[in-house]
């Protein structure tokens, strides 16, 4: 087999745990449950993740997290906090339809998961979170506002599409996250 082969059959079997994580939350990613949804042989566990399901839940965490803060990152070039909280939201929008409401946030649901058998799974979810934040709070701040009012406004952002991501799924509805947009959007514009 191929170097190529084994990435691609790695990454499946991560983006599978992805895929799981956002539907079923930490539990619901059994070995079973990913090499069935990745069509990965079973072999192919352990040779990609030594560590076993916890190796392969965390990185799946970490994939995730990474996805979202590359989203945010991509936009602090522009220091348009509005543009990037509008990109968070068509992409969640997305998402959501696209799983008919069944797929929600990893990080969240890692977050409010037991993790008693993933000791550190709640460090990697403060330090997503903090990514998420801090990459916030530099749009904010190139867009000109004072460092400590753009991490209170990036902390608003996260808890209110993560907030509103949850909402939406409960009520199968995307209208938390149009309000999330027409509230919290004005507050980010600087031309107000």
């Amino acid at each position: 087999m191929s170097g190529r082969d084994r990435r691609g059959t790695k990454q499946r079997m991560l983006d599978s745990a992805v895929l799981l994580l956002r539907e079923r939350g930490a539990a619901g990613v059994t070995v079973d449950a990913v090499l069935e949804r990745s069509g990965a042989p079973r072999g192919s566990v352990y040779h990609h993740f030594p560590g076993g399901r916890n190796e392969l839940v965390l990185g799946a965490v970490r994939q995730a997290g990474d996805y979202i803060a590359a989203m945010v990152d991509s936009s602090r070039a522009e220091g348009d906090a509005q543009q990037t909280l509008e990109h968070l939201v068509r992409f969640w929008k997305r998402a959501l339809t696209k799983t008919d409401y069944r797929a929600g946030c990893p990080v969240v649901a890692m977050a409010v998961d037991s993790r008693e058998h993933l000791p550190d799974a709640a460090e990697l979810v403060r330090e997503i979170f903090a990514r998420w934040q801090a990459s916030l709070a530099e749009v904010l701040a190139a867009g000109g506002f004072p460092a400590e009012r753009a991490q209170r406004l990036a902390t608003l952002v996260v808890s209110a599409i993560e907030g509103a991501v949850i909402l939406c799924r409960a009520h199968r509805d995307l209208g938390p996250l149009d309000d999330v947009l027409a509230e919290i959007g004005p507050l980010l514009d600087r031309t107000r």
